[in-house]
């Protein structure tokens, strides 16, 4: 199966008021086109910060970054965005709705970033399928927890992302709506057949992975 994200070497260190801190070192890691993967470790472990310079959205202190076709690290924001544009989705413990934006706005506009011509039609029909056609001209003020987090996923699944990042998806949910969103996440992974990385410190969540990966202290496990 077709490597989409490979890592080589590693590392992330950061300068704090008590000196240099390391995060993660030495992480060698190859995830297939596809796959579900989860990032699990105790807080503190360097798990988002991995899940962040996989995504492009840091950059690391050593190592190597190949995401699909590109190497990240060679690359500056400017056109990181760019691949991250092109391949990426996310959806975020904390939701990242924009609230002036209804909520087949927010589904639309990753689409409409990258200039399909089909964004409305695709943000409609994956509203559909988490259930909110009732919910098309709402903000994200009017939806509750569940919703906006519906609509979250709608929008990663809608730009017709290759690679999809969770980062504790269900963080900010109660058990019941937690569970929902967990199914509607992994239907349609299946559905469009995307490449599912997802930090999380829920055990049946990881459960349902294809497989987890262990970070502990900053090295995997």
């Amino acid at each position: 199966m077709e490597t989409i994200i490979k890592t080589v070497g590693l590392g992330k260190t950061v300068s704090t008021s008590e000196g240099r801190l390391t995060i993660l070192k030495g992480i060698d890691l190859e995830i297939k086109k596809s796959e579900s993967v989860a990032i699990v470790g105790a807080s503190g472990s360097g798990k988002t910060t991995l899940l962040s310079l996989l995504a492009g959205l840091d950059t690391p202190t050593c190592g190597e970054i190949f995401l699909g076709e590109y190497e990240l690290t060679d690359m500056d924001e400017e056109q990181r965005a760019k691949v991250r544009g092109q391949m990426v989705g996310f959806v975020f413990q904390a939701f990242q709705l924009l609230s002036s934006l209804t909520a087949i706005e927010n589904v639309m506009l990753p689409a409409e970033l990258k200039g399909d011509s089909r964004a409305q039609e695709k943000a409609s029909e994956v509203l559909r399928r988490v259930g909110l056609a009732h919910r098309f001209s709402h903000y994200p003020s009017q939806l509750s927890g569940g919703e906006q987090q519906r609509v979250a996923i709608a929008r990663a699944f809608a730009s017709t992302a290759e690679v999809l990042f969770a980062d504790e998806p269900t963080g900010n949910l109660d058990t019941a709506t937690g569970a929902h969103i967990i199914d509607l996440i992994f239907e349609l992974n299946e559905e469009f057949g995307t490449t599912l990385v997802l930090v999380t410190h829920d055990a049946p969540l990881a459960d349902r992975c294809t497989r987890s990966i262990t970070i502990d202290s900053g090295e995997l496990r």
